[in-house]
């Protein structure tokens, strides 16, 4: 008789109300594979979009889902090395989640997405960190090599890469304006590390920056929103300076903002895969961060957990925009 596995799958496009937690047979892993025992999941916009069909992949229906796994070795598959197994690990982000979707009681995943982190943190803290941390240090460090004369507009602030990113500046010693919605985060974001928060709703974003910098502008703006909110973001930003693009969480057109011609601002898409695709620049970039969080330069928040039961629930909380850091699902 065959071992059974629970693990979140969905039917149908569309948004949470999808998500149904199945019976599914344990599946072994193949050659460059291993499979997980998974502790707990790190919930990320990534997913949100993915299973509404506007993602870099589409969904094969019927589709798993979930990017960032923690937990234990269990199995490696043939040619794999054994020293795997037993180890405590996350998944680093970037493969086919249709494939290879971790959020489950198992997960085959390939094993170039794994990563060890420091024994000090626990499973939940260990589901929080790769996608942010790595996300946040590809454009600002890898690219922009942000330092002491920097200020660096953080938008979507108080979601983990938001968070990530804050810490990121503050370890390169530039400073980060976080932005939010409105007020209500501001004392936590402080709290939290940022230097400034400017509330978009409530105050002129171009006009907080430039008192902020002296008139300067932010020679780096780090925004996963997209949409005409960029028209803004363009008149906030230094001559020359680059807006990184690595999202699009308003579901709007992005128009090229005018400001950009004058100023000569880049405005630059990416994406954690050209960390991820670069074996060398991913081996730099997992170090970094894991050199960090164990010293406690670093520290992931987390704002809520759910039970695996609960898959739902969590996804929809995320799509609230209530959080303040990560949200993780317990197995």
């Amino acid at each position: 008789m065959a071992l059974m596995t629970k693990a979140v799958r969905f039917q149908k496009i569309g948004g949470p109300e999808n998500l149904v937690l199945e019976n599914l047979s344990l599946a072994r892993p193949a050659e460059g594979e291993a499979r997980l025992r998974v502790a707990a999941v790190g919930l990320n916009r990534a997913e949100a979009v993915f299973m509404r069909g506007h993602y870099f992949e589409q969904p094969v229906l019927p589709s798993r889902i979930g990017y960032e796994a923690a937990g234990v070795v269990e199995e490696v598959g043939p040619g794999v090395d054994q020293s795997w197994i037993g180890k405590n690990v996350a998944t680093v982000p970037g493969f086919s989640m249709s494939q290879y979707g971790v959020l489950g009681e198992e997960a085959i995943v390939p094993v170039a997405a794994l990563a060890e982190y420091p024994p000090s943190l626990t499973h939940v803290q260990g589901a929080a960190i790769w996608m942010q941390y790595l996300t946040a240090y590809g454009a600002l460090v890898r690219l922009a090599a942000i330092g002491p004369k920097d200020f660096v507009v953080i938008t979507a602030s108080s979601s983990s890469v938001g968070l990530a990113a804050i810490q990121i500046a503050h370890a390169e010693g530039a400073k980060a304006i976080a932005t939010t919605r409105t007020s209500a985060k501001r004392a936590e974001l402080i709290a939290l590390g940022a230097d400034h928060v400017i509330a978009t709703d409530e105050e002129n974003l171009a006009q907080r920056v430039n008192e902020i910098t002296g008139g300067k502008g932010a020679r780096i703006v780090f925004d996963p929103v997209g949409g005409p909110f960029v028209e803004q973001l363009a008149a906030a930003t230094a001559p020359l300076g680059t807006i990184f693009e690595y999202g699009w969480l308003s579901f709007l057109p992005t128009p090229f903002p005018l400001a950009a011609l004058g100023k000569g601002i880049s405005i630059r898409g990416y994406s954690l895969q050209e960390v991820r695709k670069d074996p060398a620049a991913l081996k730099t970039a997992t170090k970094y961060v894991y050199d960090r969080l164990a010293d406690g330069r670093f520290i992931p928040r987390i704002a809520k957990t759910f039970p695996l039961e609960q898959a739902a629930d969590a996804y929809r909380y995320l799509e609230s925009n209530a959080q303040v850091g990560k949200l993780v699902i317990t197995v």
